[in-house]
């Protein structure tokens, strides 16, 4: 009689996307990467605590310290009333990630297409290349004016604001990715009787997408640091308005709370490009490659 053999255990293997996940995060701790990063903001945090709290260095002094403001930053009961514990907080993080996506989106659709338009067509770009680079030198505040001129509202302006720092990149990237596109790709989709809507889409788009994206990157933090300055001058809430609110009335440590929040939100905003970029590469490569 045959005898049985229990099966013998083995481990869980990972697949789909739990795996694809599973092998990027062994890849990343595999590298240096991650930890030259931890390194790095080590050492920032380290010189901030010595300079100021411990030796307080001439000028440095006058900066608010590390310790109280990481003791306020996670206080239940805060001096100033902002802390993550409490309810304002996040509603300054909401009202400037509203202003700051709204204003992306919409910087992303007009500023790509008109981009791609600029370097498809020669006429377009006559005409429109002169006006961007004289309205692009314009300082944010400078607009600050017309925008509460022309455009109605309270979140209007603001939004418009913010738009205007990353539609100016936007554009300028998408019409360098569109300008670097090798000519065999053009003359390769002729001979394949391509039309004008299946180059743009084959062609173009897939072409330009590494100088997109990183134009989006770009303009993402142009968005950030846009939108501070129109929360200063005519917000009523958001981490601008905040930041501009605590400086006033000497709030310091609350001030470098917000300051903080702003980065974090900038570097993690900047990462979820960087994500979706590179999941579009893929489908780049495979586009290219089937023509």
């Amino acid at each position: 009689m045959a005898q049985l053999v229990a099966p013998v255990p083995t481990a869980e293997i990972p697949f789909g996307a739990t795996a694809s996940w599973t092998i990027r995060i062994r890849r990343l701790l595999r590298s240096s990467r991650p930890y030259y990063a931890a390194l790095g903001i080590c050492i920032f945090f380290a010189g901030w605590y010595l300079l100021v709290d411990v030796f307080k260095v001439w000028r440095f002094r006058e900066l608010p310290g590390l310790v109280p403001s990481i003791r306020e930053w996670l206080s239940p009961d805060p001096i100033y009333g902002v802390s993550v514990f409490t309810a304002e907080y996040y509603a300054h993080i909401w009202a400037s990630v509203y202003r700051v996506f709204s204003a992306f989106i919409a910087a992303t659709v007009l500023g790509v297409a008109i981009g791609v338009l600029m370097g498809w067509s020669r006429v377009f770009y006559g005409l429109t290349f002169p006006v961007l680079e004289m309205l692009r030198p314009i300082p944010i505040l400078a607009w600050i004016p017309l925008a509460i001129l022309l455009v109605p509202g309270r979140e209007a302006p603001i939004i418009g604001l913010t738009f205007l720092a990353a539609f100016f990149v936007t554009i300028l990237n998408t019409l360098l990715g569109v300008k670097s596109i090798d000519q065999v790709y053009f003359r390769a989709a002729r001979s394949l009787g391509f039309g004008n809507t299946a180059t743009l889409f084959h062609v173009i788009v897939p072409g330009a997408m590494p100088y997109i994206f990183v134009g989006l990157q770009i303009a993402m933090g142009a968005c950030w640091f846009s939108l501070v300055a129109a929360e200063i001058v005519s917000g009523q809430a958001g981490l601008g308005y905040k930041v501009w609110e605590t400086y006033y009335y000497v709030q310091y440590e609350t001030m470098v709370i917000v300051m903080a929040t702003l980065g974090l939100l900038g570097y993690l905003s900047s990462a979820l490009v960087r994500i979706v970029g590179n999941r579009l590469m893929r489908w780049r490569t495979r586009l290219l490659a089937g023509l």
